[in-house]
């Protein structure tokens, strides 16, 4: 049955953090987190797992309620940042797999079910991602001063054959500049590409940051995660900048370490009524 959720409804719904192995590292640890809403977080155990959950009111976490706060950027980023603090809290103690942002249950009997489904899968990723960690690397191409835009040609310029010749030339030195520009900056960030992949074991390419998100000077060209086992991660992140630095051009940053949400994407559980797996 399907129930539509409404602002005024009290219902409660389960917010999913992470799934774990049900080891008593994680069931000592989640029981001091505190999750969205400073509500206390708590195991829901199937099949040798666990999932870490709190709950959560359906007027604000339902489908509804969500799209509100996903157009409240100060909202949003609250709830990623809770978000974040229980994964990271729960990566130092065990592996974990990071869920989605705002995946959100029925009720526990559900997030169970979910368990009990993809447990394969689930116990699968947690083996591969053991001892590793996500470390980003994102290229910027920055902007380069050029000439100021050429004039087109006017009457006071005489307006004949030669003006217009000299009109051409400099539109076509500004396209070449422009060209050069990208060529060279995106020949960095296959360098770097190469550099990272060699001290990690496996990548993530997401889309390049642009609008709101992309916040830091230049244009963001490649915007990468890698998968990097745990005591390489300094090695990795002196790496990736070594193989950048002092190039005319481009900025590169490197973001983590930190949970490796980018990889812990199991295949899709299947979603009833009232269930959404996250953004």
């Amino acid at each position: 049955m399907t129930v539509a959720p409404t602002r005024e409804t009290t219902a409660e719904l389960s917010y999913v953090y992470a799934v774990g192995p049900a080891v008593p590292e994680l069931e000592r640890t989640a029981p001091r987190l505190t999750g969205m809403l400073e509500r206390p977080v708590h195991l829901v155990e199937a099949r040798g797992l666990a999932a870490i959950v709190s709950s959560v009111p359906e007027a604000e976490f339902g489908e509804e309620g969500f799209k509100d706060q996903l157009e409240d950027l100060g909202r949003l980023e609250v709830i990623a940042r809770t978000h974040h603090g229980v994964v990271d809290a729960l990566f130092r103690a065990v592996t974990v797999l990071p869920l989605r942002l705002a995946t959100v249950y029925r009720d526990d009997e559900r997030v169970a079910a979910m368990l009990a489904e993809s447990g394969a899968g689930f116990t699968a990723l947690l083996e591969r991602l053991a001892g590793h960690l996500e470390c980003g690397v994102k290229v910027y191409a920055l902007p380069r001063p050029s000439p100021n835009r050429p004039s087109a040609p006017s009457r006071a310029d005489g307006g004949g054959a030669g003006s217009g010749r000299a009109y051409l030339q400099r539109r076509k030195a500004q396209r070449t500049r422009h060209e050069d520009a990208a060529r060279e900056a995106a020949e960095t960030a296959a360098r770097v590409r190469e550099v990272a992949a060699a001290h990690a074991v496996d990548r993530v390419a997401h889309r390049p940051q642009q609008g709101e998100l992309a916040t830091g000077e230049g244009r963001n060209i490649t915007n990468d995660a890698y998968l990097v086992p745990m005591a390489a991660t300094d090695e990795f992140a002196a790496a990736v900048r070594e193989s950048a630095r002092d190039l005319p051009g481009v900025r590169v940053e490197v973001t983590g370490p930190w949970a490796p949400y980018s990889f812990a994407t199991p295949q899709a559980p299947r979603v009833e009524d009232g269930d959404r797996r996250g953004r």
